[in-house]
């Protein structure tokens, strides 16, 4: 990324959609779980699981939690890498603010 302020900006405008996308991602498959959790106790249910913890218990060991499990795990990386770039982009157009000031101010004190 250029170091302008310019670029920063424009940085956080490209990755906007694609940071909306991950965290929308992101927060359906939190949610799924839940549902995901319900019908894999629902399933073990009908294979006779009677008690609660043991139907949860076997909701949590499923292959199919795991892999739902591992897909949130994909989904709040690429989420957290775009919020730190635009994290950092924000950082660029405050430290080129700090770097504007001190200019002005080293200007001021030799006229």
């Amino acid at each position: 990324m250029d170091n302008t302020p310019y670029a920063a900006v424009e940085y956080i405008l490209k990755n906007r959609k694609e940071y909306a996308a991950a965290k929308a991602k992101r927060v359906m498959l939190e949610e799924y779980r839940k549902s995901k959790k319900a019908l894999l106790m629902k399933d073990a249910l009908t294979k006779g699981v009677e008690a609660a913890n043991a139907q949860e218990r076997e909701a949590y060991a499923h292959p199919e939690y795991v892999a739902l499990l591992e897909g949130l795990a994909a989904a709040i990386e690429q989420e957290e890498i775009i919020k730190w770039g635009m994290e950092a982009a924000r950082m660029k157009v405050d430290l080129w603010r700090t770097e504007q000031a001190n200019e002005r101010m080293l200007g001021k004190a030799t006229e």
